[in-house]
């Protein structure tokens, strides 16, 4: 752009900012009346017509970016935009959809070349939002004139992209999450009082505190003037959520009001309070119309049983006849914020004090948000035991706590939601989320568990290579279980770790795109055990293997060549996602040193971290100082607390359950810059310790896990679809959707289930595989189910048919040759009614089948489908006529044991849902003429674990012959009442009733 250019840019960009903050209440108008009108009253007399604004979007340079930035933004607000506030212009349509932008395109007038190049920079986003399961509610936001005083979302808003870089697009997500839980909460302005309680469930380091800082910033612009946030049960963890908080949220000149001077303020010495990168208002923001925000605990203290507590506590009125939750009175009372430790003689000290002041406490819109609610907080006592307290201690608190404050609402924040969906609805004095549970979508950007597996991949193990398998990346098995071979691991671990540290100052110094600080830590974590005194004997040899390991002579440079060549250069060659490689170890070489000399600066590379004293004097506190070390952690580093700059870890624990493994995985989280250089060993052949010992593949529990995660999740998204305008399920009934791949790792603490039992599970038009099949010594009923399929064998087709099915959005085709042949609704219910399993996996899938099949309600036949191999190696005689069929080896894995992993293979599954009619076209001639509204089909997999020995009569012995199948129902096969679930949860205040009737 030349100079009058770039000048007709800034005065366009003033002028359209002015335009569209005038557009802020009533919603997208005509721009070229609002642009003509600024830019009249401002005496701009450059050319700002429509067609200039077009020039400059796509012309490129600074001010076309900023003129974009400005646009973005505004577009973003209305693409999202929910809620009654939105009725008034957005004609019904749905947010973050073309409808939608075609009406703003259609309110501002623009001419048919602007939409499109509008469209083309700045896309519409059409990531879904949070899944929401709610009990039915009545509305309070946006309806009306506006509530409140919008000062703290718009703060945190402006800090979220000018501070930490966040695009509009990723701030309006999490604004539309935040909001999702806000609306839910009841009217702080409402005369009659009600306590909502929910659940927000996001993932292990994912980005939970941004939502509920959002939360509370919408929450205290609403109306709520006591936030209380349960900050985890550790000072470490507490300290970290209060710097958080008071870094982007309540700002510097609220800290210092109650500090007096910069030299007073609890953060004097820290790193981003001296850089100017904790929030600022530009004045009080009391003094600048809205309100300010009073900390009752700091990043040092905790909350203090104090008399200038008591007095904080005690919020002025400006109207006194009139009570608190008066609009006319919140609106100008300052907002109360505490982050307190889950610990009970904490919470009793702010029990004590809250009810000194009783007469006020009725009147107080309150928000309490739980961090990691599914720790400490549930009522683990056991109900059965005559002998034992009603309710465990910090249980016992937080229920006084809400008893104190009518006003209260509670929500609890998690990434491992069993324990909280497990409480007992009835109990009304403990934090069932009954109101509301809210399933936050993966961020982008995110590394989470799914990053560090291959789930459901159709690449053959053979075929997998650093690019497309995510294990092969990542994952590196550790060695064996003496200290030799352990040994072995981690030297190559710590090999590893000081060549990332290499590769990250390469980066800062080579990659335009790296600031020269991105890298502030670089950490490695070691979690093998959560006893202290093998913490100690674990540093004494990571010290002995750090000293012996030659980094700066000839010895170590070469084994961290071959690494390099080996391992981190091929990973990043394909992984590094346009981030700077060096093209050898030579180019990487003079980085090396560096690298090691900050992890073994002060002469301690080595860090301990398992108690709160850690933290206290500074050895892992991340805010107050660059950190490029190994840590040793146990139960301190296992939950809640962010490892910062996490790259290698090493991981050889087993837990008792799903949700305290989950919780292990620190190695998850936001990686920019350096995704490509993680690395996890971890254990595959672990004992399991106890009476009974057992072999454990850690990183097959893992996978289990993520399977049970991703089920509930999948399933909350498919019951939050509203039928005929009412919900589907209640949180109450949430519990039965938790699955359990491993019966030996149950997904939450035994203390904290109770009884929930599935009764139908509906799966029209999805592939649906049973697992739980009778085990190899139950010969009996393995013979059985393999005669009631018999009968289905000897019916199948003479010849086989090849299937095929091409994936449009991949390009790629399967195919595959099966017998095939037809079973009637009745025949098949028979064999479904007949078969005979390990429990009762199968009883929910079968009541669905009975539902669609009797009486031809919605299916008129089966197609079976019976897959063959492409060579003639895994054939067994079957049947009446003895037909040579293809066998299928698959396992149970010992975690899982009895149950199968998958059974199937994913090539056949397409064409199975093709035929069912839940996907389009397959461009196959013979899938297609087998295509019908009304069929569904079944695909047999004879299941042998093992290759049969052959018998004295000369056949294989198949006395452990598994007839495994899967089916896919039709996709028009609903059910009666659109309902995808039907079953009972158990309430104990009800006995043995059901909340929802099963019939």
């Amino acid at each position: 752009m030349s100079t009058a250019e770039n000048a007709n840019a800034d005065v366009l960009l003033k002028v359209h900012q002015a335009a569209l903050a005038g557009m802020q209440a009533a919603g997208p108008g005509p721009l070229g009346r609002a642009v003509a009108f600024y830019a009249e009253m401002q005496a701009f007399g450059h050319d700002v017509s429509e067609t200039t604004f077009r020039d400059i979007l796509t012309a490129g340079g600074e001010g076309a970016e900023a003129l974009k930035r400005a646009w973005r933004i505004q577009l973003t607000d209305w693409d999202y935009a929910n809620g009654p506030a939105t009725t008034a212009w957005a004609a019904d349509t749905e947010p973050r959809t073309d409808e939608r932008r075609a009406v703003i395109h259609d309110r501002l007038r623009l001419e048919p070349a602007t939409r499109k190049v509008l469209d083309a920079e700045i896309p519409v986003q059409r990531k879904a939002g949070p899944v929401v399961i709610s009990q039915e509610r009545k509305p309070w936001r946006g309806i009306g004139t506006q509530r409140g005083v919008d000062w703290y979302w718009p703060a945190y808003q402006r800090y979220l992209q000018e501070k930490k870089g966040w695009s509009p697009e990723t701030t309006a997500d999490l604004g539309d999450a935040a909001e999702r839980v806000v609306e839910r909460l009841a009217d702080p302005t409402s005369a009659e009082a009600y306590q909502s309680k929910g659940l927000v469930v996001g993932y292990v380091q994912s980005g939970k505190t941004a939502n509920f800082t959002g939360v509370i910033a919408k929450a205290i612009d609403a109306g709520y003037r006591l936030v209380i946030v349960l900050g985890g049960t550790l000072n470490l963890l507490r300290a970290q959520t209060q710097r958080r908080l008071d870094m982007e949220l309540v700002g510097r000149e609220n800290i210092l009001r109650g500090a007096g001077n910069e030299v007073d303020s609890d953060y004097a010495d820290d790193t981003a309070w001296l850089r100017n990168k904790f929030l600022t208002h530009g004045g009080m923001p009391s003094e600048l119309g809205a309100f300010d925000v009073e900390r009752l605990t700091t990043r040092a203290n905790d909350y203090k049983s104090l008399a200038q507590g008591i007095r904080a506590l005690q919020i002025e009125k400006r109207e006194k006849a009139l009570p608190l939750y008066d609009p006319r009175n919140l609106d100008h009372a300052a907002a109360r914020l505490m982050v307190v430790k889950k610990n009970k003689t904490v919470l009793a000290k702010l029990v004590k004090d809250l009810e000194k002041i009783k007469g006020l406490l009725g009147e107080i819109p309150a928000l309490i948000i739980d961090d990691e609610s599914d720790e400490a907080s549930p009522n683990t006592a056991n109900p059965n035991r005559s002998d034992g307290p009603d309710r465990t201690a910090i249980n016992q608190k937080l229920s006084e706590l809400l008893g104190l404050l009518p006003r209260a609402q509670y929500v609890g924040y998690t990434a491992t939601p069993f324990a909280n969906v497990f409480i007992d609805p009835s109990d009304t004095r403990d934090i069932f989320p009954k109101d509301f549970l809210i399933s936050l979508r993966r961020p982008d950007g995110y590394m989470g568990v799914q990053d560090f597996h291959d789930l459901d991949t159709k690449i053959p193990p053979q075929e997998r290579t650093f690019a497309n398998s995510n294990e092969k990346a990542y994952v590196r098995e550790i060695g064996g279980s003496s200290e030799e071979e352990d040994d072995t691991s981690l030297r190559k671990a710590l090999d590893m770790f000081v060549l990332t540290g290499a590769m990250k100052i390469y980066r800062e110094t080579e990659d335009p795109r790296v600031d020269e600080n991105h890298f502030r830590h670089h950490t490695m974590l070691v979690h093998e055990s959560r006893l202290t005194a093998e913490h100690s004997e674990l540093r004494g040899r990571l010290l002995r293997l750090w000293d012996e390991g030659g980094y700066t002579g000839p010895s170590g440079r070469e084994r961290l060549r071959e690494l390099f060549e080996s391992d981190l250069l091929p990973v990043s060659s394909v992984r590094a996602d346009g981030f700077a490689v060096p093209g050898s170890y030579d180019d990487l070489a003079p980085y090396i040193g560096a690298a090691w000399a900050r992890i073994g600066a002060d002469d301690r590379p080595v860090i301990v971290v398992n108690g709160d004293k850690d933290i206290e004097r500074g050895e892992a506190d991340f805010d107050r100082r660059a950190i490029w070390k190994i840590l040793i952690g146990g139960q301190k580093l296992s939950r809640g607390f962010t490892v910062e700059g996490l790259t290698v870890t090493y991981y050889r624990r087993r837990a008792g359950n799903a949700s305290t493994m989950m919780q292990m995985g620190r190695w998850f989280g936001f990686r920019r810059g350096y995704r490509d250089l993680v690395r996890l060993w971890i254990g595959r052949n672990e004992s399991s310790g106890g009476l009974r010992p057992q072999e454990i593949d850690l990183y097959d529990a893992f996978e289990g896990i993520c399977r049970d995660e991703e089920s509930f999740r999948a399933q909350l998204e498919q019951y939050s679809v509203m039928v005929n305008g009412k919900p589907q399920v209640t949180p109450a009934q949430v519990p039965p959707l938790v699955s359990q791949h491993f019966p030996k790792l149950k997904p939450t603490s035994r203390n904290k289930m109770y009884n929930a039992r599935l009764v139908e599970v509906r799966s029209p038009g999805q592939w649906s595989e049973p697992t739980a099949y009778p085990t190899e010594n139950q010969t009996a009923a393995l013979r059985h189910n393999t005669n009631l399929w018999i009968p289905v064998l000897d019916r199948l087709s003479d010849a086989t048919t090849h299937f095929s099915f091409h994936n449009a959005d991949t390009g790629i085709t399967h195919g595959f040759d099966a017998f095939t042949g037809q079973l009637t609704p009745e025949d098949a219910l028979a064999v479904f009614r007949s078969l005979k399993w390990h429990g009762q996996h199968f009883a929910p899938s079968l009541a669905y089948l009975e539902a669609i099949s009797e009486n031809r309600r919605e299916v008129d036949d089966w197609l079976v489908v019976a897959p063959q191999h492409s060579s003639s190696v895994q054939r067994i005689p079957l049947g009446t006529h003895k037909r040579s069929l293809s066998w299928f080896s698959r396992k149970r894995r010992q975690e899982r044991y009895p149950l199968f992993g998958a059974i199937s293979d994913p090539k056949h599954r397409a064409v199975a849902m093709r035929i069912a009619g839940s996907l389009s076209h397959s461009n196959d001639r013979n899938t297609e003429k087998h295509v019908a509204r009304r069929r569904g089909v079944i695909t047999l997999y004879p299941v042998l674990e093992q290759r049969p020995t052959v018998t004295a009569t000369g056949e294989p012995d198949l006395r452990g012959l598994v007839m495994a199948f899967a089916f896919v129902a039709p996709a028009a096969a609903h059910g009666q009442d659109e309902k995808v679930v039907r079953f009972t949860t158990i309430d104990s205040a009800q006995e043995d009733q059901a909340i929802i009737d099963a019939t």
